[in-house]
Order: C-alpha cells, then structure tokens, then sequence
C-alpha cells in the first residue's frame, strides 16, 4: 500500500512505499560537498563492529541543501517549543575527512 500526501502549496502527489515508510536507522551523518553538490552518507555505527556501512545517500544541489537547513532548524525549533531543548551528546570524536573534502556531522 502506498501513502499519497499532498504538496502543501497543491500541486504534487508525493508517494511513500511501505518499505521507504519503514525507513533506515542512521546514528552519523558524514557531509561533504563539491562546487555542484552536496552529499549526505547516513551510516550506522555499531558498538565493536569495525565497518560502519553508508545505509543511505542523498546527492543535493546547493540550493536544495540550503532549503533542507532551513527545513531541519524550523523543525528543531518547532520540536524544541514542545518538547524541551535538545541536549548534545559528546560522543567520540570521528575522523571526518576519509580523503575527501572536509565534512561535518
């Protein structure tokens, strides 16, 4: 069965399979980014597994990565009028670069 929501602005179905629905758990974002693009690899790291595999990645035009920015801090402000502020946890520190330009979690 799909989910068909509707755009708020009315004009664009956007369709959600059951399996897509479930979603996939990620506990680190790597970032990186190109002069075209903005790449976000959602890993999953477990504790005393060595490999941390990339579950999903999203390719994102600048434009379409600063919406999502100002998408996720309306969001997180909204959430954070509810519910409280969102404490950070200090975890370990993790090599960001993996040859790349420098990325940000």
């Amino acid at each position: 069965m799909e989910d068909k929501k509707k755009d708020k602005q009315g004009g664009l179905n956007i369709e959600l399979s059951e399996e897509v629905a479930q979603g996939i758990y990620a506990n680190l974002a790597v970032i990186s980014h190109s002069g075209s693009e903005f790449i976000i690899d959602f890993v999953r790291m477990l504790p005393g597994v060595p490999k941390a595999p990339v579950k999903s990645r999203i390719i994102l035009s600048p434009d379409n990565a600063k919406r999502l920015l100002k998408a996720l801090s309306d969001n997180l402000r909204k959430y954070e009028q509810v519910f409280g502020e969102i404490k950070e946890n200090k975890g370990p520190q993790i090599p960001m670069n993996f040859g790349g330009p420098a990325a940000k979690a």
